[in-house]
């Protein structure tokens, strides 16, 4: 009883954010890390401790490099909570406006809750000589390109290898907060109705010049404040996502596949842009995810044939009618939107990459025989990596007599040689790749 008391105590920003953290570089999503930890947060604290979380991680190869410096000696592995905390801590006082008494005082205050007697004391000589050193500090990462781009060495590489005149802008880009983009449900409403309900609500937005159905809001705000956020008037999906329906282009009586489909955002897309197709499909693995997708498809109003299945063996749950169209999202190393997940650079790893290629190359060369001729399949991924993308279709297409990639003649990203990439950051999109393929 004592235990599960302690486990629902109140807890500040500044712990919640360094046990969400420390649970991040255990292994665990930050999505999945920080969300118990914030129920158990005042509710005027959360969005501190969100912000602390996340910005803790975005800087994370940064901030620890500055440790290595601070610390006299490495912490032990038992330790890894106060180790959480001093991140945590360097973080407000070198990238943050929260004054420096603050920042020292209050993470001291929580490092005393942790029981061991010497880490507020720790906490509190390492914070402070932080503050002293600070320009030095800021001056000798310069030289580190981790610790400068604060990235880690091997995403940097990966970057560097694939887009030479590019990496430092990506590294750049996934540095900065992501806007906040909405996709106004066209079942609904209108972009430019909804535009005028955010003024009314003192919401400033614009609307994105590459997205039909998007709406950049100024400053990002809880979905809560949207207007008729909960009758599905809008949802929240950023411009590059919402390329793959306008590329997919179901047509009235089509039958529809979106394979990997959680949380569901281009599954009510789709439905939004061509409600006159004859059945949609989403199949997504994970059981857990599939709630996510229908409570998407009834908040929005839509209804799609939702199914628990494995993309790499579809004889286990494809009826045998073929589709017409066929979204594959494929899992992938999320390069291309560590801006919204910086827990990327501490969970993705560069041996990653070939387990990732082989999982889509199987993907795609089990999704194709669902695909019914002159039908077409779109291959999406949020990734900025080459050998995920282009080095997936490519050898698909040569070993195939009945794929052919159809060029995407766009305006937003750069042309590839079976595809389309947009890079994070461009146009303040995120980074995607897509590949239109038809079957002969």
């Amino acid at each position: 009883m004592a235990g599960q008391q302690a486990r629902n105590r109140p807890i500040g920003a500044r712990l919640a954010a360094a046990r969400a953290v420390q649970q991040v570089t255990e292994g665990r999503s930050l999505g999945d890390a920080l969300t118990p930890v914030l129920a158990r947060v005042a509710a005027g604290e959360r969005g501190l401790a969100q912000e602390l979380a996340y910005g803790s991680l975005r800087w994370y190869p940064r901030l620890q490099w500055v440790l290595e410096r601070l610390l006299e000696r490495p912490l032990r592995r038992r330790d890894r909570d106060v180790h959480a905390l001093l991140v945590v801590g360097v973080y407000q006082c070198l990238d943050t406006r929260i004054p420096e008494h603050a920042a020292v005082s209050e993470t001291v205050a929580a490092a005393r809750t942790l029981g061991r007697r010497w880490a507020g004391g720790l906490v509190n000589a390492v914070l402070r000589r932080c503050l002293r050193e600070r320009e030095a500090l800021k001056a000798g990462w310069q030289s580190e390109d981790t610790a400068r781009y604060a990235h880690p060495r091997w995403l940097l590489d990966a970057y560097r290898d694939a887009w030479p005149h590019d990496w430092q802008a990506l590294a750049d880009a996934n540095n900065q907060r992501p806007p906040m983009t909405l996709r106004v449900n066209r079942r609904h409403t209108t972009r430019a109705a909804y535009h005028q309900a955010l003024r009314d609500s003192g919401l400033a937005a614009e609307p994105h010049p590459l997205a039909d159905d998007a709406l950049v809001l100024d400053e990002p705000v809880a979905v809560e404040r949207l207007p008729a956020f909960d009758r599905g008037h809008v949802a929240v999906q950023d411009a590059a996502g919402q390329q793959a329906a306008a590329l997919l282009d179901p047509q009235p009586g089509d039958r529809v596949l979106d394979l990997c489909a959680a949380p569901g955002g281009k599954t009510c897309h789709l439905l939004e842009r061509q409600p006159d197709v004859a059945e949609l499909v989403a199949v997504e693995l994970e059981a857990a995810r599939l709630t996510r997708i229908r409570e998407n498809l009834e908040r929005l109003g839509h209804a799609a044939t939702v199914l628990e299945g494995d993309g790499t063996t579809p004889n286990a749950w494809w009826d045998g009618t073929p589709f017409q169209r066929i979204l594959l999202d494929a899992p992938c190393s999320a390069s291309g939107v560590v801006r919204r997940h910086p827990d990327i650079k501490l969970l993705r790893q560069s041996g990653d990459l070939p387990r990732l290629q082989a999982l889509q190359r199987r993907l795609l060369a089990a999704a194709w025989p669902l695909l019914a001729p002159g039908g077409m399949l779109v291959y999406a991924t949020c990734s900025v990596l080459p050998t995920e993308n282009e080095a997936v279709v490519q050898p698909f297409v040569a070993s195939r007599g009945d794929a052919v990639a159809r060029p995407i003649n766009a305006s937003w990203g750069r042309a590839t040689e079976h595809g389309r990439q947009i890079l994070s950051g461009e146009s303040g999109m995120d980074g995607f790749y897509y590949a239109c393929l038809v079957k002969q």
